[in-house]
């Protein structure tokens, strides 16, 4: 699992574990795991002559980029710093300039002329306490290294973006590379600050035993989803698998009900009741369905209950919210949801909203959303006290409560993704998970993660429909869990 922590976490643990080592060991460290990652970029044999930029502010991100720069001048390579701060760390300074390096003064020297000609840039103009993007000085000199054919490292984070939050307010420097200390950083994993990000390779900096057991974002792989994920027993029945209820569907539009049926059956559940004005459509698709004619309360036994794909403009999620078991609800269900309704639950719930729907449920514009992925989702799972899936370019999944934990991130995906349906089969996913018993964040995140990986299989790199990404979760599914 990779976990992020917040700057204040970050600064508190390098306190404790400096506290404890010679003065400089910690910034050496991790000047020698970024000059070992610049070595590797650079490629076996091409480290000797090969022409890198510093570019140097006044933190200690600008520390671990001379000293990695005096690493790689001991080595053969040519290297500059421009130095962009009204200071610079000292000892960096120094021993750079005993290996032999090249030091420019940004206000006064031309720092164009190095930029032109450099095979790689480390970009160490901000650290991890920045905000609201670069400084007006340092933007050209940014825009000069981001418009030449130099591979771009961010030393520990883009500068520009916030480490906290993913936010970018303002103009920032997009990385090829991200070499990172110690543990990620939240803005790396979340955009619109990941898409700045570029690669993201982690240096051990001995930061481990400092942090804090809980994280606050995390991103599940395949071993942790594959020990989250259900797998029946030889005395299994459908009702041990969990059966989940589906209202959704109109006459407008029957394929939402279909594709969050097939995403139900396709995600493991022993059985679905599809409870809508679309029982046809659902059967001539999932002749396997059972299908009621309503009220839900009157369907049958389930574990779970998915509601809102399709409905169109009268949804009636009332009901199933008055229910005593789990519910996720998502689309045309969400339309003026009121939180009350919700916090009033006994069962858990989950909301799915994508962008346009968050900005909706919290008053706010969609580009609020997207710009400020984090605190949306979080706002959201506090007024609610719901479960929430934040659909979008990074999926977000965060809890409610005391017992919620990190924030988290799903890592899979693709940009075909975004494609009409696509949510309905997600829906329907997570609703059979749920049904399995899986806790509501376990549920959501697995849902997204094989969703994701499904899309990814199904697209190749190319367009993809809802029903190709639904047809892939089981293929999704095996590669999870082979060999778990």
């Amino acid at each position: 699992m990779r976990t992020a922590h917040r700057v204040e976490t970050v600064r508190a643990a390098e306190a404790a574990l400096m506290a404890r080592l010679p003065e400089g060991a910690l910034m050496q460290r991790a000047a020698a795991g970024l000059a070992a990652a610049c070595c590797s970029l650079l490629g076996r044999g091409r480290v000797y002559g090969a022409r890198v930029v510093l570019l140097v502010g006044s933190g200690d991100n600008g520390g671990d980029a001379l000293h990695a720069g005096a690493r790689l001048t001991r080595r053969g390579a040519g290297v500059t710093a421009v130095l962009l701060g009204e200071r610079a760390h000292e000892g960096g300074l120094a021993a750079l300039r005993a290996a032999g390096g090249r030091v420019v003064d940004g206000a006064h020297d031309d720092p164009f002329e190095p930029l032109a000609a450099a095979d790689l840039v480390l970009d160490g103009i901000t650290g991890i306490g920045g905000r609201g993007g670069l400084r007006p000085d340092a933007v050209p000199v940014a825009r000069a290294a981001r418009g030449s054919d130099a591979v771009v490292v961010a030393v520990d984070l883009p500068s520009g973006v916030d480490a906290d939050t993913g936010e970018v307010a303002g103009e920032a420097l997009r990385a090829d590379v991200t070499v990172t200390f110690g543990t990620y950083k939240p803005g790396l994993l979340v955009d619109p600050a990941r898409s700045y990000a570029g690669a993201l390779r982690l240096v051990d900096i001995g930061l481990g035993g400092e942090l804090p057991g809980v994280a606050d974002l995390e991103a599940l792989q395949h071993q942790d989803v594959a020990r989250l994920l259900p797998v029946p027993g030889a005395e299994s029945d459908k009702y041990r698998r969990g059966v989940l209820g589906v209202v959704a569907g109109s006459a407008r539009y029957p394929g939402a009900a279909v594709l969050a049926v097939e995403g139900a059956l396709r995600g493991g559940a022993g059985a679905v009741r599809y409870v809508g004005p679309a029982a046809d459509a659902v059967i001539a698709a999932h002749p396997e369905t059972l299908v009621h004619l309503g009220p839900p309360d009157r369907a049958g036994r389930v574990q779970a209950w998915v509601v809102g794909p399709g409905l169109g403009d009268d949804p009636g999620v009332a009901e199933v919210l008055a229910s005593d078991v789990p519910v996720l609800v998502d689309a045309d269900g969400l339309r003026g949801l009121d939180p009350a309704l919700v916090r009033a639950r006994s069962a858990p719930t989950v909301l799915t909203p994508h962008a346009g729907e968050a900005a909706a449920l919290l008053g706010a514009t969609r580009e609020e959303v997207e710009a400020g992925r984090l605190a949306a989702v979080r706002e959201l799972a506090a007024r609610f006290g719901a479960t929430v899936l934040l659909k979008g370019s990074t999926t977000l999944v965060c809890g409610a409560g005391p017992e919620a934990g990190a924030v988290r991130v799903n890592p899979t995906g693709t940009g075909w993704l975004a494609t009409a349906g696509s949510g309905d089969v997600l829906s329907g996913l997570a609703g059979s998970l749920l049904a399995a018993g899986l806790r509501p964040v376990d549920a959501a995140s697995c849902a997204a993660y094989l969703h994701g990986l499904a899309a990814r299989r199904a697209s190749d790199g190319g367009p993809v429909t809802a029903g190709e990404v639904a047809a892939a979760l089981a293929a999704a599914w095996r590669d999870v869990t082979a060999g778990s």
